[in-house]
């Protein structure tokens, strides 16, 4: 099927678009290179709106490139001017202004699916936020989004206190509504143990809490992106939030089991977006 396909009714078929405001990896495993990827893997059509360019690998991030704010906002304007867009996934976002033009963004075109995936901490451990964003991303974009998907350092970092243990999901997940988002989702993949839990609360529905068993892996570069586009995704497919997170969820914890054994680089490796049984033989045997 191509995007100019007839369907039974005689209308043209489209593909579910999602677009990616984010940084582009040099590495290919996080940012817009992991967002289109999940994107083709889960059957929409990805476009991107790079706010910045990293050198960055498996090992770490050497450098940072910022994107002029005009540059970035042409892009997302060329987008919708001929393309549009079913949900907008939202990741490293740096810099005050950045910020401002995709809160202008999403209120000039109504988008009604946003994920923001407050991207601060690389997996690596580099920043990759200015300390002053932080406000201006909770104040401008947090009312805006569908949902923010932040990991255990991103709370702690947004609520200024350690959120480390089982027990302070609720808690936690609680303050970050009330900083005025419509839901979260708390992901537990730093905490301790065995057994990992994710946390979803909305305003108006009720907890839904994902426990699985930790997958031993030191393929988890850009798990977040994934699993931010994953949500994306399912959503510009017309799945409710919830079920959209349960099955991003699964998606993601396929992904990381099924490139657990793939050897990329020296260090934390990416997940395995593309991982039908065919495509897994293939990379073993290389």
């Amino acid at each position: 099927m191509n995007p100019t396909s007839m369907n039974n009714s005689g209308l043209p078929f489209r593909y579910p678009r999602v677009l990616s405001i984010a940084g582009s990896d040099s590495g290919g495993g996080a940012g817009i290179q992991a967002d289109l990827k999940t994107c083709s893997a889960l059957g929409c059509y990805g476009m991107t709106a790079i706010t910045a360019i990293t050198a960055q690998n498996t090992r770490g991030v050497t450098g940072i490139h910022a994107v002029p704010p005009t540059m970035l906002e042409q892009q997302i304007d060329a987008v919708m001017d001929d393309i549009g867009v079913d949900a907008v996934k939202l990741g490293m976002l740096h810099d005050p202004e950045v910020v401002h033009v995709v809160a202008r963004a999403i209120r000039r075109y109504r988008w009604r699916n946003v994920v923001l995936d407050p991207v601060m901490v690389a997996t690596s451990g580099d920043c990759l936020i200015a300390e002053e964003t932080v406000a201006v991303l909770v104040r401008e974009l947090f009312p805006l989004a569908t949902v923010v998907t932040p990991n255990l350092d991103e709370a702690s970092l947004l609520l200024n206190r350690p959120v480390r243990e089982e027990a302070q999901l609720a808690d936690a997940a609680n303050d970050l509504l009330r900083l005025g988002t419509r839901a979260v989702l708390l992901k537990g993949g730093h905490l301790a143990g065995e057994r990992l839990v994710d946390l979803l609360l909305q305003v108006d529905a009720q907890p839904l809490r994902l426990e699985g068993a930790r997958i031993e892996s030191r393929n988890t570069h850009g798990t977040g992106c994934t699993l931010s586009t994953a949500i994306a995704c399912r959503l510009a497919l017309g799945d409710s939030l919830a079920e959209a997170v349960t099955l991003a969820h699964g998606y993601i914890r396929e992904s990381i089991a099924q490139g657990a054994d793939v050897r990329t680089g020296g260090g934390h490796g990416p997940l395995n977006h593309f991982h039908a049984p065919q495509i897994l033989r293939k990379l073993r045997t290389a």
